[in-house]
């Protein structure tokens, strides 16, 4: 584990979060029970960027279709040999450049509260793959039942920021097999994707969900989510929800094989908006995007 972790506590919730591997959230422990997925931990998500916890996608949450775009008048093209880009496993870049980023200042901390800040725009090599300056700030309060992450993106120059960042929150019950995991989800749109995730530009309505997820995989793209957006696992006595309140307009759900971990992905545009430009908000004014998670007896 690494030295600098912060850890917010009150009553019986506990999490920790680590700002020089990214502001990586490392440990959501509730009702006894660890309720974020591990996968191959920290060390892994440090080394190779391989997702655990709850880390920041940015300035792309999902993947891209190709090592180029254009977006707000800028044409870019995405240099495959920097240490800061991840592919997935067709060779696509993934989930953004702040893998265990090192920059994170941390401008406040208290018993329920964390805030730090990243000046995206004073990194070159940040700049080279997404030249539209500005700053990012996360503010975390931890209070006695709920956990709540707000991210700010502020611009620093006149140049408008394309915002398309996300969580990748992998979510788990202890204690509950994969078999008995219920999965609750309002009515939403399915965005349906190629073989490679890549939206293709069909949507299907699809009707609300509560069930078990069983052998199901997931590996699926919504939008149209409603207009008080939650998501529940429920097993063993207890409801994991994830609540989206402000500014996330998608949702990306998956579920990695054999594992009872759930990711319920929070997106601020659709797979692939930098190169499509569907669904893409160009900001010039803060961007604010609030989800909270809370876990409650069942009733």
């Amino acid at each position: 584990m690494a030295s600098d972790v912060v850890t917010l506590r009150d009553g019986a919730w506990t999490s920790r979060w680590v700002p020089s591997v990214g502001m990586v959230g490392v440990s959501l422990f509730g009702a006894g029970r660890e309720l974020l997925g591990q996968l191959g931990g920290l060390d892994a998500y440090a080394a190779r960027g391989s997702s655990f916890g709850i880390p920041l996608l940015h300035p792309w949450a999902n993947r891209l279709s190709g090592f180029a775009y254009a977006a707000a008048g800028r044409d870019v093209v995405l240099d495959a040999a920097t240490k800061r880009l991840h592919v997935d496993d067709h060779g696509l870049p993934i989930h953004g450049v702040l893998a265990a980023y090192k920059g994170w200042e941390v401008r406040e901390v208290g018993a329920q509260t964390l805030v730090a800040e990243l000046d995206f725009g004073a990194d070159p090599e940040l700049l080279g793959a997404f030249p539209f300056p500005h700053r990012l700030t996360l503010e975390i309060e931890q209070t006695a039942r709920r956990l709540s992450v707000a991210t700010t993106l502020t611009p620093t120059s006149d140049q408008p920021v394309p915002v398309s960042f996300g969580f990748h929150p992998y979510l788990t019950l202890p204690g509950v097999p994969r078999e008995r995991l219920v999965l609750r989800a309002p009515a939403m749109t399915r965005i349906l994707t190629d073989g490679r995730g890549i939206p293709t530009g069909e949507r299907a309505s699809v009707a609300a969900r509560r069930g078990a997820i069983g052998d199901t995989e997931l590996d699926d793209h919504f939008c149209d989510l409603g207009p008080a957006p939650e998501f529940t696992l429920a097993g063993g006595g207890h409801e994991l929800t994830m609540r989206f309140l402000e500014g996330y307009t998608h949702l990306q759900l998956f579920t990695p094989p054999g594992s009872p971990a759930v990711a319920i992905e929070p997106m601020t545009a659709p797979t692939d908006a930098l190169r499509s430009g569907d669904g893409l908000r160009l900001v010039t004014e803060p961007f604010r995007a609030v989800f909270e998670l809370d876990l409650v007896e069942a009733a």
